[in-house]
C-alpha cells in the first residue's frame, strides 16, 4: 500500500511538470505545486483523526477526491477549491468533537 501512494506521489508531480513542459505557464506550474503540498499536508495531518474511524474513513475519501480536483485542475483548469480543501473539514471536526467530549485518557497517568 505504501508503494502505491509513493508512485502516486511521483506519477502526480511528472503529470505536473508533464503539464508544464507542455503550456510552459509558471502560474498553473506554481498553483498546481501549491495545492499538491496542501493536500499531502492534509493527508499528514488527518492522520490525528485515526481514533475516531468514521471521520477517518471520511478524511481518506476527501483527500482522494481533493486529489482528483487537482487532476481536474490540471486537465480543464478548473480550480474546485471547496473539493481540495475538503480534508479540513473532517480535521476541525474531530478536533471540535474532542473539545466536546475528550480524549477519554485525562485521568490515565494519575490512577
Amino acid at each position: 500500500m505504501k508503494a502505491l501512494i509513493i508512485l502516486g506521489i511521483l506519477a502526480t508531480l511528472a503529470l505536473i511538470f508533464f503539464q508544464y513542459t507542455r503550456s510552459k505557464d509558471l502560474k498553473k506550474l506554481f498553483v498546481a505545486l501549491a495545492t499538491f503540498a496542501a493536500i499531502i499536508s492534509l493527508a499528514v495531518v488527518g492522520n490525528l483523526t485515526r481514533p475516531v474511524i468514521p471521520v477517518f474513513i471520511a478524511h481518506i475519501i476527501f483527500v482522494i477526491m481533493a486529489w482528483g480536483g487537482l487532476m481536474v485542475y490540471l486537465w480543464k483548469e478548473k480550480y474546485y477549491w471547496w473539493i481540495i480543501f475538503s480534508p479540513a473539514v473532517t480535521i476541525a471536526l474531530f478536533l471540535v468533537l474532542e473539545a466536546l467530549t475528550g480524549s477519554g485518557h485525562e485521568g490515565a497517568l494519575l490512577g
